[in-house]
């Protein structure tokens, strides 16, 4: 293999990766509670805003952790 065609296998991997995670953007923000669970905390002091996701990115960590471990085993 030479070397274009390896620079064009990991431009053509990393088009997609993009394109899905711009469609899972596109479908996470139709989700009425995410980025609003119990445990996402927001503060605002006058004019700045501060907001940090502790819930969301748990359950989002343990969706994916959930998901990859399944396609790991899937692929043995």
């Amino acid at each position: 293999m030479s070397e274009l065609e390896g620079l064009g296998r990991v431009l053509l991997i990393t088009g997609l990766v993009l394109a899905l995670l711009g469609m899972v953007l596109l479908i996470a923000g139709r989700v009425p509670l995410l980025g609003r669970l119990p445990g996402d905390l927001r503060f605002e002091w006058g004019s700045v805003r501060v907001y940090v996701p502790l819930a969301t990115s748990l359950l989002l960590s343990v969706v994916l952790t959930l998901l990859l471990t399944l396609i790991a085993r899937l692929r043995q």
